[in-house]
């Protein structure tokens, strides 16, 4: 399906008159074939099920739509029950960001540390037992890989959700994770087009500008981006991130210049185009949701990700909004039923599938392998005396929200008050940026005589001695198992 130019979308809206257009029946079942919402609560309400009847196009879940995997199939059965062509999504990336396992912290490594193991077949398995769970419950599309080059350290959305910070790095593990995942029946999706690596800024929080001239942009954002194009990869999700090399006035989700010059017509990517949610800051805090959603439509995306906490008023707003942009000439109504039909696809060409049995999870030994330890690290390993693991809470981004992570996920964190005066320390935390408490925490007990150490459970910014790029259940069982051998009955 070729791009529609922003030329040719003023023309037909431009020639469209009410005669020609479609019905308004028609007009809001082609936009509900275009948008994405979630919901509040642990069942499926009662709008949901009237909406999808009506054409809604995918139902996105989160971690607060869970309290239990029992209640989470079973949420997922009434919403199958209602519709056996939805796209039902999530992101579960593995890692730090994971819905599936919001309660616990999630069973896979993720992206940073497999790409420190550096084995494309593990990353592609990684991603296959991904998709064995979600084929299990009935999702067919995945908003991941994170297909971002991780280039500036203090990125605060970004980093473990990475696989590096070296694009052809990442395009080699980016194209491994989105075969693994789509070999097993799933839908991936790259993000964030055309990158979000390189921004000290949060785009749930802000709209992030990324300073960067063309041919660095060409050499390191999309790079991977064309590994997954070139991997077949089924979707693509934008940013709401301006990039002024490539269009000075608007971001990425609501650029014609960048989803159809750039993604569609340079990289001839043919998938469907995907938004982030546009309840961030950075798509809608100046306009407003309902003009975002039509702005993305216009400048060319095809599944709008509405946000977790969409309620029915919303939904119906944010429908009437693109049905009414028809009407006025703002959105030719074949760039509607275009990003509806590339919707429809997804669904047919991913349906819903039993799981295979195909995925793994890499070892504890592979993921301990896969940290970076200073020497001070390693005498620290190295001495006799009882170990602490003593953990300082660090606030997340919102997309990894509030998962359970580190030693305290696993019971294993003690607090400062039950050191003992022989006591080696372990200080662990994520996001240490040079104002965290945890490096003047550290200098006082070394000044009290204990021997310690700084763990970053996050991408390293500089002087932690451990640094384990991650924070998952599985990488922090790993910590623990190399920084206290000694605790028994960790939780699985």
């Amino acid at each position: 399906m070729s791009h529609m130019s922003t030329s040719s979308l003023s023309s037909d809206s431009t020639q469209a008159t009410e005669s020609t257009l479609p019905s308004r029946a028609e007009l809001r079942i082609l936009a509900a074939g275009t948008l994405m919402p979630g919901f509040q609560g642990m069942v499926m309400p009662n709008w949901i099920a009237t909406a999808l009847k009506a054409g809604l196009g995918s139902v996105c879940i989160y971690g607060t739509n869970l309290s239990s995997p029992a209640q989470l199939a079973t949420l997922m059965g009434q919403l199958r029950a209602v519709s056996s062509s939805v796209l039902l999504t999530l992101d579960e990336e593995g890692g730090d960001v994971t819905r599936l396992h919001y309660l616990t912290g999630s069973n896979q490594p993720g992206n940073a540390v497999l790409g420190r193991i550096d084995d494309p077949a593990t990353t592609a398995s990684s991603a296959a037992a991904i998709a064995d769970e979600l084929n299990s419950l009935g999702f067919n599309l995945n908003l991941a890989p994170d297909a971002d080059v991780n280039s500036t350290a203090a990125n605060p959305v970004i980093g473990v959700r990475s696989f590096g910070a070296d694009a052809s790095h990442v395009a080699t593990h980016t194209a491994a994770w989105t075969t693994g995942l789509q070999g097993a029946g799933v839908a991936a999706c790259a993000k964030h087009f055309p990158g979000h690596g390189d921004t000290a800024t949060d785009s749930h929080l802000a709209l992030p500008t990324i300073e960067v001239d063309l041919q660095t942009l060409r050499e390191r954002e999309l790079v991977p981006f064309g590994a997954a194009i070139a991997a077949n990869v089924a979707s693509i999700m934008t940013s709401h991130i301006m990039v002024p090399v490539l269009d000075a006035e608007n971001p990425a989700t609501f650029s014609p210049a960048i989803l159809g010059g750039l993604l569609r017509d340079s990289l001839g990517f043919e998938g469907a185009i995907i938004t982030d949610a546009l309840d961030m800051a950075g798509a809608s805090a100046q306009t407003g949701i309902e003009i975002a959603a039509v702005r993305a439509l216009a400048a060319g995306a095809d599944l709008l990700c509405l946000g977790s906490e969409t309620t029915p008023e919303r939904y119906e707003g944010i429908l009437e909004a693109i049905v009414a942009s028809v009407h006025n000439g703002q959105l030719a109504p074949s760039r509607l039923r275009e990003a509806a039909a590339r919707t429809a696809k997804l669904t047919r060409d991913y349906p819903p599938r039993p799981a295979a049995g195909a995925g793994s999870t890499p070892d504890q030994a592979r993921i301990t392998a896969a940290f970076e330890l200073s020497d001070a690290a390693r005498a620290w390993l190295a001495d006799a005396a009882q170990p602490v693991l003593v953990q300082l809470e660090t606030e997340a981004n919102m997309a990894v929200g509030q998962v359970p992570w580190g030693a305290r996920a696993l019971d294993a964190a003690s607090e400062l008050t039950n050191v003992g005066p022989a006591a080696k320390i372990a200080l662990i935390g994520r996001g240490l940026d040079p104002a965290h408490q945890i490096w003047g925490l550290a200098d006082s007990l070394r000044a009290q005589g204990h021997r310690v150490i700084v763990v970053e459970c996050g991408w390293p910014r500089g002087g932690a001695d451990l640094v384990t790029f991650g924070a998952s259940r599985s990488v922090s069982r790993a910590l623990v198992g190399l920084l206290a051998p000694h605790i028994g009955g960790l939780r699985a």
